[in-house]
């Protein structure tokens, strides 16, 4: 093999290692769609080109220097290179050309940190609430509040583990900033193309903010090795234009005093309608763990099906339910459901899988052992 012919084969190298590594798009960090990770992005794309180029640069030095200068060809090596002027101006122009990229990385990454860690005046202001294995979302200044759980899809569907019940919503052109904590173990709320990962940590509140300039729906993931569901974790986040999404908060707001009233009001609720509402909540809330057949995951996850506690202690019941237990992966479900959605859903676990106690619970029945 000739040398122009080693040459011309790392500079076909050097000409097509970005252009392959952007063609396969999901490969790379998606199109940034927010003001913050348009400068994350740029940021990334220069430390990947001058690593490719250095990486291509010393790999076909390296390459011909080994073919050249290979012992079987009888070559000597030159013992007095570092004698010449060419010897002696590599020792100082080298270094200050890696400096130099170095640097201006640098000046680049501190840039992009500050504006990172510089919050500007919020225009919408979210907590964000990890546990296993789901995202809460509370808007702090509207008044509103859901749970976004796994949407179950086919394995073979597009957003197969990547899908949810209920995104979250934001507007365009709107500085929204991110409370971030978890209520049981840590997780991490990411979403790559509209706003950098942060740690999801119990009992503290950290802090992200964005700018989304373009409309449309951006998925991320929990990037925090959160237990057996981890993977049941997705991120979907609808970015829709400054007055549909005032249109959005009315809705809500309608709907979640309808869900309130409704909740508390007086009504006994027949048998019939419990079941169905609970079996509604055991899916989205409760079949993760306990699995849809209410005989859990030996070792992991406690079977309902059949347990005393369940077919027995109806008080006892309502309060691991309503507070949790600790020690254990069971959640309180208390601040995330509300009197009606937990009496629902006691009621169907007590009445579901052959259980049949026969007994029903009212939403009057989970607000007096709330106080």
């Amino acid at each position: 093999m000739t040398h122009n012919k080693i040459i011309k084969i790392f500079a076909a190298l050097l000409a097509m290692t970005p252009l392959s590594a952007l063609a396969e798009f999901k490969y790379n960090l998606p199109e940034p769609a927010a003001t913050i990770t348009s400068d994350i992005y740029d940021l990334h794309m220069l430390t990947t080109y001058v690593a490719i180029i250095i990486m291509v640069l010393v790999t076909a030095i390296i390459a011909y220097s080994l073919y050249t200068h290979r012992k079987s060809t009888g070559y000597q090596a030159d013992q007095k290179f570092h004698e010449g002027w060419f010897g002696r101006w590599s020792w100082i122009l080298v270094p200050v050309i890696v400096l130099g990229i170095d640097f201006s990385i640098a000046t680049d990454a501190i840039g992009t940190l500050n504006k990172v860690e510089t919050y500007p005046e919020a225009d919408v202001m979210v907590k964000v609430t990890g546990s296993q294995w789901k995202w809460t979302y509370e808007y702090m200044e509207e008044g509103i509040k859901f749970t976004s759980n796994l949407n179950k899809l086919p394995s073979d569907h597009e957003f197969y583990l990547r899908d949810v019940d209920k995104p979250l919503v934001l507007p365009t052109h709107k500085n929204i900033r991110f409370l971030h904590t978890a209520s049981d173990v840590l997780h991490a709320w990411w979403v790559p193309a509209i706003v950098y990962k942060k740690d999801s940590i119990p009992g503290y509140i950290n802090e992200t903010w964005t700018n989304i300039t373009k409309e449309g729906t951006y998925r991320g993931q929990c990037a925090e090795m959160c237990g057996t569901g981890h993977a049941f974790m997705p991120i979907v986040v609808n970015v829709v234009s400054a007055d549909e999404y005032d249109s959005w908060v009315v809705a809500q707001k309608e709907a979640t005093a309808a869900a309130e009233a409704e909740a508390s009001s007086d009504k006994t609720w027949s048998k019939d309608e419990l079941m169905s509402r609970g079996e509604a909540v055991y899916n989205t809330s409760c079949a993760a763990c306990h699995q849809a057949n209410g005989e859990g995951l030996a070792g992991v996850f406690p079977g309902l099906k059949g347990s005393k506690m369940v077919t027995e202690d109806q008080a006892g019941h309502i309060d691991i339910v309503l507070n949790g237990k600790a020690g254990t992966a069971m959640a309180a479900w208390g601040a995330q459901l509300n009197d009606l959605e937990l009496a629902a859903v006691v009621t169907y676990e007590r009445n579901a899988w052959g259980n049949d106690t026969g007994d029903t619970v009212q939403p009057k029945d989970i607000k007096q052992l709330r106080k």
